[in-house]
């Protein structure tokens, strides 16, 4: 008889107050894959679903129910909030490693900081670190009873009190030959209704490929590396019918770049619209993959509703410094190519990079003004290891290498300007983005809107004489106007 195994994932919304208060959780898709992979060869599986649980000691009812003899803490790699290897989640994790181990658990883990800093979670007694992409290692551990560890690739263990670390695994496995994930685990009725009592719809999170093949040089890829694989457009739309019948309408896909692969959007489109399903799609792609031939209007036929672009800058000269490999023209052009078949684009923002200037700061301000996205995320570059910008700035990092939450923001480093610049540059341009969408929209807005249009203006001028006084306290040589 093949042991039980028990699944869970290391992110806690509750414990990130930012994402918590947004009201938008996602299931731990990854997890509840390999869930089903593992369910597919036999063993039986459970899960205990940390997303919205208060507490890692909620796994103790399950422990004592269900009495798996592994805990197989597998987080969902696909959800950037996982890949952000937050302190505050590690300390949750080592607690769940703790109540597995006293229960009479094996432990097995694979994450993202798990990766990075397997020697960690081997300490706070975990026997297995899977390294990288891992459901193909899982299966060899599994399989071999946590017999002979050390001719299997791709995993990290202690023995003889030393810690041993295997040869790389290479994943061979299609992502296509592997079953939909074991939604069944998932008590999705819990996350409908805080999606319906907040937004009023249901959203979901499924997902098309795995891996990314650009080389951004802040862009930590602990798991799948550059390597890119893709499911069949047939197999994703099957996937999607089954969660519409669950309720969802409204679907983030969760690949770093939707529709890579030539062809595959087109296809996608036909087999959406042969079987009558009409999801929304919320998106993250590039803006140098949407100025290409059909590749917007495919994408809107597709369902589209919401895209996600790395802007990243408003300096061309950053932009290369990143190597981003996109240009100024592509992120305007693309943005107002997509906003004319009414797609919302949305930016993502990077503060921080090594040499970037007030020069090039304006210019990132300027674009926020002119483009005025449907959202904005703002961040500091964040060195993660692996990634060219770690290799760049840690021998300035000290004790705390990582943020404790989503909305730390810590540089951890030495920029241009200093921690506290930053952090007030980030409310600045919130700010600023705040007021002129609000300007934007005067002719249709309401008149609570409208009346607020003054307390934003007011907000940002606070804010901008506040950077004024820092701005020239850190140029003490020059007065520095802020527009």
């Amino acid at each position: 008889m093949k042991p039980r195994l028990l699944f869970s994932n290391t992110y806690f919304y509750r414990f990130d107050s930012k994402q918590w208060k947004t009201q938008k959780p996602y299931p731990p898709y990854g997890t509840i894959l390999a869930a089903s992979i593992m369910r597919e060869l036999g063993f039986e599986v459970s899960l205990f679903d940390t997303n919205l649980s208060k507490s890692p000691l909620d796994i103790n009812v399950k422990l004592q129910d269900y009495r798996p003899d592994y805990l197989i803490i597998f987080d969902d790699n696909f959800n950037y909030l996982s890949k952000m290897c937050l302190t505050v989640m590690r300390e949750a994790c080592f607690e769940l490693i703790r109540l597995g181990k006293a229960s009479g658990c094996k432990v097995l883990i694979n994450s993202a900081d798990a990766t990075d800093h397997f020697d960690k979670y081997l300490h706070h007694g975990a026997d297995v670190v899977l390294l990288g992409e891992a459901e193909e290692t899982l299966k060899q551990v599994l399989n071999n009873g946590l017999a002979n560890l050390e001719d299997i690739n791709g995993i990290a263990f202690i023995k003889a009190d030393l810690i041993t670390q295997t040869k790389k695994a290479n994943s061979l496995e299609p992502f296509s030959a592997y079953p939909l994930p074991a939604w069944d685990l998932v008590n999705l009725d819990d996350y409908q209704k805080i999606w319906q009592k907040s937004h009023g719809y249901f959203s979901l999170n499924i997902v098309t490929t795995r891996g990314c093949p650009f080389k951004c040089n802040w862009c930590a890829k602990p798991i799948y590396g550059n390597r890119y694989k893709s499911r069949s457009p047939q197999d994703v739309a099957n996937e999607l019918r089954f969660l519409m019948q669950q309720g969802a309408t409204h679907f983030w896909v969760c690949d770093d770049i939707f529709g890579l692969k030539s062809g595959w959007v087109n296809e996608f489109k036909k087999i959406l619209q042969e079987s009558n399903l009409n999801p929304k799609l919320k998106i993250q792609s590039r803006a140098d993959l949407l100025v290409k031939d059909n590749a917007i209007q495919d994408l809107v036929d597709a369902g589209l509703d919401e895209v996600w672009i790395g802007a990243e800058s408003g300096s061309q000269r950053i932009l290369d410094a990143m190597d981003k490999g996109i240009t100024l023209y592509e992120i305007e052009n693309s943005t107002q190519l997509l906003r004319a078949k009414g797609v919302k684009v949305a930016f993502f923002y990077y503060n921080t990079d090594l040499g970037e200037q007030w020069e090039d700061i304006q210019k990132t301000l300027s674009m926020v003004k002119k483009l005025l996205p449907f959202d904005l995320g703002i961040s500091v570059s964040y060195p993660l290891p692996g990634t060219v910008f770690y290799e760049k700035v840690k021998s300035q990092l000290q004790s705390k290498q990582n943020w404790k939450n989503s909305n730390d923001l810590d540089m951890m480093y030495k920029g241009t300007f200093s921690p506290n610049f930053y952090r007030h540059l980030h409310i600045y341009t919130h700010r600023v983005y705040r007021k002129e969408l609000a300007l934007k929209n005067f002719p249709h807005a309401s008149i609570k809107t409208i009346l607020k249009i003054p307390y934003l203006w007011v907000r940002e001028q606070i804010s901008a004489k506040k950077m004024a006084i820092l701005l020239n306290q850190e140029n003490s040589n020059s007065k520095i106007q802020i527009n």
